[in-house]
């Protein structure tokens, strides 16, 4: 009888120590996060940098423009944005290479398994930033800023297509969403013609969707192939085959004008500042990937189309219509619903 009395003592359990033996090895999870100050500073910096630079990119390229017409060649100007960006990623890249040493994933490897991937997307790109400067004799500013988010449904068909990645039905809302928005926000009220915007326009706004989406997807299935690359390394690469199919594009397009008035014939201070706009873009958003999330982009990108339009009414005589306020607020809302379809994919 005492034998088992003892036993049954053993057996009693302190309440309170079950409740530690509880808690141990499972995470806290309704302790709040501590503020990080320097991280949300330098999402408040990226996300403010990549707003203006969206917003201010359609307007310096209308702006760079004298009497309706480029006086600068435009593929010299895509030349240097390239060149830029090259620039770019080499600084980058000296940067990883005093810190971490030259390592198997970020060396610059000169093998045709490396290299040979790159023309592809360079070459996409290529004709995509070429169009981007034509579609300005069709649309303005802010019409532009609406009508380049047809990217987001290209680029969500060809995941689907080549990355076999599903679609949520939010996502597709999201779709049929933004073309209704595009086009209300193209509504021209007070002429004959029901959009403003005419055929040939919304044909290069297509052709450059598509072109951006498969670049941006093929450029994906590149990167997940090796995700250990270093992204400069990948980005140096596809910056130099940009270099070079530009130089054939000035070539066969410029070469006259280039040898009898000059490379930089025709710029100005604004067209430099259109220049190192495009570069630093690419740079923002790889920034926004690495310290914010999509979501900033999302905002970022409704608030360019905002502020674009706002400046065009000073700048260009830009008339805002409740058409056009009404798409940017539809496009605004699929855009959002996008991102949230893909966060619970």
């Amino acid at each position: 009888m005492e034998y088992r009395r003892i036993k049954d003592q053993d057996k009693v359990v302190d309440p309170v120590n079950e409740d530690i033996e509880s808690l141990r090895g499972k995470a806290l999870l309704d302790v709040p996060a501590p503020f990080d100050k320097t991280k949300w500073r330098m999402k408040s910096i990226v996300t403010l940098a990549l707003t203006f630079l969206t917003s201010s990119q359609a307007i310096l390229i209308v702006w760079s423009k004298r009497a309706g017409r480029y006086e600068y060649s435009v593929t010299t100007a895509n030349f240097l944005v390239e060149a830029l960006k090259c620039a770019l990623s080499l600084v980058a890249l000296s940067r990883t290479w005093r810190t971490e040493g030259v390592t198997e994933d970020n060396r610059l490897s000169t093998t045709v398994d490396e290299v040979s991937v790159y023309p592809i997307p360079a070459a996409l790109y290529l004709v995509k930033n070429l169009l981007q400067y034509y579609i300005f004799a069709y649309v303005d500013a802010p019409g532009y800023q609406i009508l380049k988010n047809l990217n987001i449904i290209s680029t969500g068909v060809l995941y689907r297509i080549i990355l076999k990645k599903k679609l949520s039905e939010i996502q597709w809302a999201a779709f049929i969403l933004l073309c209704a928005g595009c086009t209300t926000a193209q509504l021209n009220p007070s002429s004959d013609h029901v959009l403003q915007t005419p055929f040939l326009g919304w044909m290069m706004a297509i052709i450059m969707a598509l072109l951006s989406g498969f670049a941006g997807v093929y450029t994906e299935a590149i990167i997940k192939k090796r995700p250990s690359r270093n992204i400069n390394v990948q980005n140096f690469w596809l910056y130099v085959f940009g270099m070079v199919f530009n130089i054939v594009a000035i070539l066969t397009q410029d070469f006259d004008a280039v040898v009898n008035k000059g490379f930089f014939h025709g710029y100005t201070p604004i067209t430099v500042l259109m220049i190192i706009n495009h570069a630093l873009s690419g740079i923002a958003v790889s920034m926004v990937m690495k310290y914010a999330d999509n979501i900033v982009k999302v905002y970022s990108t409704s608030v360019a189309m905002l502020v674009t339009a706002v400046v065009s009414v000073f700048l260009f005589n830009f008339h805002l219509s409740l058409a056009f306020f009404l798409g940017s607020t539809v496009v605004s809302v699929s855009i959002y619903l996008h991102s949230i379809g893909k966060l619970q994919r």
